[in-house]
């Protein structure tokens, strides 16, 4: 039995602090803006609000549903930066976006004073790498403003996350960590529609457990049938090392494939680096889904 989703209760929408946002006609695409000098990928890119907002509009006009805004890598070995640089980092870049463009915006942050001046300057989700294990705070200041959260499987702490003894049964493990933060989320008064839900590719798992998650995806959106799944493959060194050690931006094949993997059985958010590219195979993906 699916866990908090009797079928007739079921609904296709995501709840932010400012729109409905559904999430049953499509795969939606998340398009990532980190405006950090250190990210893995597009470190150093975006730190302007000029370049940001440039990149910004680029997705959307590229068909991105959701902006992501990030301003702490959290990439292996990164440097934990303290809120005040994060504030400062982001604060600009989300109003201006809010300003120009109706596309809701995600502040990915674990920091509940990042989240609670990133949702005042506009934004209306907040993605939580931790699932509020860094901060429990945080569930505290989206339910506040009944504003759309993410919330991410991992183990440890920022320091500790990318080197966790690996568990044995990743799925289980998967499962059981999400039950507790949803009733952690209730109980900070965040509602079952404001929740996503996502398995946390490359944080605290094995490249052999990393590609289980993919071939078994359908058993944790069956699980939590009544909850947006959000899943981020895009660039991740699993990729890389499949691709005989290709660097992050010679990724985009690989981590198409990966995005089509986890739609196809059921993920219903990919968060991704390179929209156009995404947004197109989703299409053809969400076709053939139709005929399922």
């Amino acid at each position: 039995m699916p866990f908090f989703v009797p079928k007739k209760a079921m609904k296709d929408f995501w709840q932010t602090s400012q729109r409905k946002i559904s999430y049953k006609s499509k795969t939606l695409v998340m398009g990532i803006l980190n405006v950090t000098p250190d990210s893995f990928s597009d470190g150093g890119n975006y730190t302007s609000v000029e370049k940001a907002l440039f990149q910004a509009e680029r997705m959307i006009e590229e068909g991105a549903d959701i902006i992501d805004i990030g301003g702490e890598s959290t990439r292996p070995n990164s440097k934990k930066v303290e809120a005040a640089e994060e504030i400062r980092r982001v604060v600009r870049v989300i109003e201006e976006i809010a300003r120009k463009f109706d596309c809701p915006v995600s502040i990915d942050t674990s920091k509940s004073e990042v989240a609670l001046k990133a949702l005042e300057a506009g934004a209306e989700i907040v993605n939580d790498i931790s699932g509020m294990k860094f901060d429990e705070n945080i569930g505290k200041v989206a339910a506040k403003h009944q504003a759309g959260i993410v919330l991410m499987h991992l183990r440890g702490n920022f320091e500790t996350m990318h080197s966790q003894k690996i568990q044995d049964d990743i799925v289980s493990e998967v499962i059981l960590s999400f039950r507790n933060d949803i009733k952690k989320a209730f109980n900070f008064g965040l509602k079952k529609e404001n929740i996503a839900l996502d398995v946390g590719f490359g944080f605290s798992k094995s490249f052999e457990q990393n590609l289980e998650l993919i071939a078994k995806i359908n058993k944790i959106c069956e699980e939590f049938s009544g909850f947006p799944v959000l899943v981020g493959t895009s660039r991740k060194s699993f990729i890389g090392k499949i691709l005989g050690g290709a660097p992050a931006e010679n990724r985009l094949n690989g981590s198409i494939a990966a995005a089509l993997a986890c739609a196809i059985h059921g993920a219903n958010i990919v968060r991704v680096h390179d929209v156009k590219e995404t947004v197109e195979a989703l299409k053809v993906v969400d076709e053939i889904k139709k005929f399922l």
